[in-house]
């Protein structure tokens, strides 16, 4: 396996998805805003997008490669076995799930957004449509099961390339938004399960070539079935940790009027750049780790670590520097039109601002997470995870009232490098990594690049300062020149002073 290529692969398929993601969001700030009708369905949608999240960016893989791996070793039989045992349980589960949260919708929406109780319109419409996209759920998770059994096989493409179908459905509902008008929210729920179900349909046709899915409901849970889902609840917990903060942020943030909205916009930005700095090098890296700790190989172990650790710190520090420097310029570029006045552009800018200190942190959280994960440690990220959410919600808890939902990105920033700092000392305590000789002298010049590459958008941007300003139609336009101008000086910046060799891209592992 290449790192480079196999993260190249994954990671652009995620880019053109997450791309589609952003023209999404914006037609959505166009026709929606920041106001009631958006609240309601960002709650509505976060709920079966947190879970997508949870279960289809690497935290599935990380408890089900590890032990699937293990029986292809055994042979095809017994990981077919062992895969539709997990199959159908997880259906099982997943059915009887839904229903229950769809009877008892109206209480799960007051614990999951309990500020919209004070506005009788907004959780009514909230509840709505909830009830719509829920179903989601069952499709997103089979399908990241479909994925994970793809990744084992290091096929990266189609499990990467499917969640572009959900950008695709609701983009097509969007086009129509003007002739809908407050219909909008319910054909945009209806979408997102639409478009879940399609994504499994998506994924079966290529997962066919590895595994033959049958349906039963006669269940002989083995051993091998129990350790599976004794590790899938705690690897959920802290492969997803930062999505459980951002929901929980969430919660706390329904209590002001459009902070749930500013959250989600602010969120959908640097979720681009970790969607391949932590997630991507966490999912490709995770089915090789595994191999070679089952095998014994040190050398190939520390080396995988290493160029992964590299590999995320060069893509996350200079989008780190980019966020802090340019929030307000990029948020108004991204989404300052129509309903999305200057207001919310503003408040959005400042949330993107503070979740930017945190960005090296949740990429280093994904990777980390990887190596115990390989080690079929699920325990030591979870307990980790579980501190690091609690210090989250008693800061977010302790200064709302005075900061507002300002405080909700500052305590998961802070939250999350505690995480990371906590994870690297356990892997450190139980000799589980080892930084080679060449690491700390290419981390000296990643960072290096990254703030001279900092100092060019600077420039950049006191240049475009009159084409950046809210009012200028085609901001969007020199925002992505910018960008792409910066990304260009980053590269040849990084292979001058040998941050980034031409061999890393050849390296195999």
């Amino acid at each position: 396996m290449n790192l480079v290529k196999s993260t190249g692969t994954f990671g652009f398929y995620t880019i053109i998805s997450r791309l589609l993601g952003y023209l999404r969001d914006v037609l959505i700030a166009i026709f929606l805003g920041a106001g009631l009708l958006a609240d309601a369905f960002f709650v509505a949608f976060r709920i079966p997008n947190t879970f997508r999240r949870l279960f289809a960016e690497g935290t599935f893989n990380s408890a089900f490669i590890p032990s699937y791996t293990s029986e292809l070793a055994r042979g095809k039989s017994k990981s077919n076995k062992f895969a539709n045992d997990i199959f159908n349980l997880l259906l099982l589960g997943l059915f009887f799930l839904v229903i229950l949260v769809e009877v008892f919708m109206p209480a799960f929406i007051s614990l999951i957004a309990p500020g919209f109780t004070e506005n009788s319109e907004k959780i009514e419409l909230a509840i709505q449509l909830t009830r719509i996209t829920f179903p989601f759920l069952i499709f997103v998770s089979l399908s990241s099961f479909f994925a994970a059994i793809l990744n084992s096989h290091n096929k990266f493409a189609a499990a990467s390339a499917a969640p572009i179908i959900l950008n695709l459905i609701l983009i097509s509902v969007l086009f129509f938004g003007k002739y809908l008008n407050d219909q909008l929210v319910y054909y945009l729920s209806y979408g997102v399960s639409i478009a879940g179900f399609l994504q499994l349909t998506f994924l079966h046709k290529f997962v066919k070539k590895f595994y033959l899915l049958k349906f039963y409901f006669k269940f002989q849970i083995n051993h091998k079935v129990k350790f599976f889902f004794k590790k899938l609840l705690p690897s959920i917990f802290s492969s997803g940790v930062t999505q459980i903060n951002i929901l929980i942020g969430t919660i706390i943030a329904s209590f002001q009027a459009s902070a749930v909205s500013y959250l989600y916009y602010a969120d959908r930005i640097y979720q681009i750049n970790l969607a391949i700095a932590g997630i991507a090098i966490g999912v490709v890296i995770l089915p090789q780790l595994s191999k070679y700790i089952k095998l014994k190989k040190k050398n190939k172990i520390i080396l995988i670590q290493n160029k992964a650790l590299e590999l995320s710190m060069f893509l996350s520090l200079p989008a780190t520097i980019a966020l802090l420097i340019a929030s307000e310029e990029i948020i108004s570029a991204l989404f300052g039109y129509g309903s999305f006045d200057k207001v919310s552009v503003s408040n959005t800018a400042k949330a993107l601002y503070y979740f930017s200190f945190g960005l090296p942190a949740f990429a280093l959280i994904k990777v980390f997470s990887s190596f115990f994960f390989a080690n079929h440690d699920t325990k030591t990220p979870f307990y980790i995870s579980l501190v690091s959410v609690i210090l989250n919600v008693l800061i977010s808890v302790y200064y709302f009232k005075t900061l507002g939902f300002i405080i909700i990105p500052i305590a998961t920033s802070i939250s999350s490098w505690f995480n990371s700092i906590c994870l690297f000392h356990y892997l450190k305590k139980r000799d589980l990594f080892h930084f080679n000789k060449i690491f700390f002298n290419k981390l000296f010049k990643i960072f290096l690049a990254s703030l001279i590459m900092g100092v060019f958008l600077s420039f950049l941007i006191s240049n475009f300062e009159n084409y950046l300003v809210y009012e200028y139609y085609l901001k969007s336009f020199y925002l992505i020149l910018s960008v792409i101008v910066c990304l260009i000086f980053y590269l040849l910046v990084s292979f001058f002073i040998k941050a980034f060799n031409y061999q890393d891209l050849k390296l195999k592992y």
